[in-house]
């Protein structure tokens, strides 16, 4: 079995509505997600010869999805009061509202059917919220 990796960071606040502690403050992280494919045998013909997918284009698609929640406020649809929800959208800033609850869990699961959906042959996908804390998703 071939697996390959690659991986891309974003800066980004989120927090933890109804969570007993200080993560139900707004506070940031520098989330690293990685995306590991797999697959049995590598391409025999053309462009991907020796390879199981082409590098650059795994490389460019994880950058795309993790660039758009770079520098944003990541909340859980609802989680916010209608005024002030409207207040931060007035301010200008850029709020990405997730029908999930902002862990590194739920974010490993949703690269992991992200990616899957685009095709690949997802072996696991990972999330950093530090450098030392990471939650992992794949399917047994």
């Amino acid at each position: 079995m071939y697996s390959l990796k690659t991986e891309h960071s974003f800066d980004s606040a989120h927090f933890l509505k109804g969570y007993d502690g200080k993560c139900s403050n707004i506070h940031g992280h520098r989330w690293r997600v990685i995306i590991e494919v797999m697959d049995a045998e590598v391409g025999e013909n053309g462009q991907t010869r020796g390879m199981i997918v082409d590098f650059a284009t795994l490389k460019r698609e994880v950058k795309e999805e993790t660039d758009a929640f770079d520098h944003c406020l990541i909340i859980e649809k609802n989680t916010l009061k209608e005024n002030t929800y409207n207040a931060l959208k007035e301010e200008g800033f850029k709020i990405i509202e997730t029908e999930f609850r902002p862990t590194a869990e739920n974010f490993a699961k949703y690269f992991y059917d992200l990616f899957k959906a685009k095709g690949y042959n997802v072996r696991q996908a990972t999330v950093y919220e530090t450098p030392n804390n990471c939650a992992a998703y794949y399917e047994v």
